[in-house]
């Protein structure tokens, strides 16, 4: 399987975001991958403040507009798509991901079931998480998602292992406290913890994180990044923090 990780740059028009994750996806489709990788709340970037009248309306219910878009985009052009974005189901919001098929259904819906994508303060009815982990069997093999923090959840990643998948879809978020891009202390302190834990689960995963800079709020800073990492918790393939792009990769 060839794969695209993409590393999409996450600015505060949402329709502009859009706009990019399609010509992103259309240059990997263009490289022949199979599968396109995009990070956690790759539409927005996570930057909820617990406020539901300025929140709610960050998230898109699935299917929705941008899933529609981005269906057509499957179609056309005969690739999986695999996404995070923030979803509003009526009143409640919920840090999902999708894998698109390509012909444009969702084989695959993912609600984070750690809840540190908000703060312990927000209204839980408001801000949800999911209970299920559920498994997509496809022609490239088996699929199963994890959000960021699911990752370092140690009965979440049990559940993920007993179903055995082939593929671990992983989109997340990650910034440093002082904001920085520092590459050493990420390959010296944190990558090494992320493939530690990509062996628990015991399969290949796809990681990839968002790009922002200056002008979001302080929780939708990410510094970027994607890894490739085997199920024995090596680390095949990486792409730099601090900037947009993507990491091709045939595993």
């Amino acid at each position: 399987m060839k794969a695209a990780l993409v590393v999409n740059s996450v600015l505060p028009d949402r329709e502009a975001n859009l706009a990019s994750i399609l010509a992103m996806a259309s240059e990997a489709a263009d490289k022949g991958v199979d599968l396109v990788v995009f990070p956690e709340a790759a539409l927005t970037g996570l930057i909820n403040n617990e406020h539901p009248a300025r929140d709610l309306p960050l998230g898109e219910p699935i299917p929705g507009p941008a899933t529609e878009k981005l269906s057509a985009f499957t179609r056309a052009r005969g690739v999986w798509l695999a996404i995070g974005m923030l979803e509003r189901d009526g009143e409640r919001l919920y840090d999902s991901a999708v894998l698109l098929s390509p012909d444009g259904a969702i084989a695959l819906k993912y609600r984070r079931i750690q809840p540190q994508w908000h703060g312990r303060n927000a209204d839980p009815f408001v801000y949800c998480q999911g209970t299920e982990l559920p498994k997509a069997d496809t022609p490239l093999g088996s699929f199963v998602f994890l959000i960021c923090g699911d990752l370092f959840d140690d009965a979440i990643v049990q559940r993920a292992c007993d179903l055995r998948p082939d593929w671990l879809l992983f989109p997340f978020a990650r910034c440093f406290s002082d904001g920085s891009h520092n590459q050493e202390r990420w390959d010296r302190e944190e990558a090494p913890q992320y493939a530690q834990r990509v062996r628990r689960v015991g399969c290949t995963a796809f990681m990839t994180s968002y790009f922002s800079g200056e002008g979001l709020h302080e929780n939708g800073l990410s510094f970027g990044g994607a890894m490739v990492v085997s199920g024995d918790g090596t680390i095949v393939e990486t792409f730099p923090l601090g900037r947009m792009g993507m990491l091709v990769v045939d595993v």
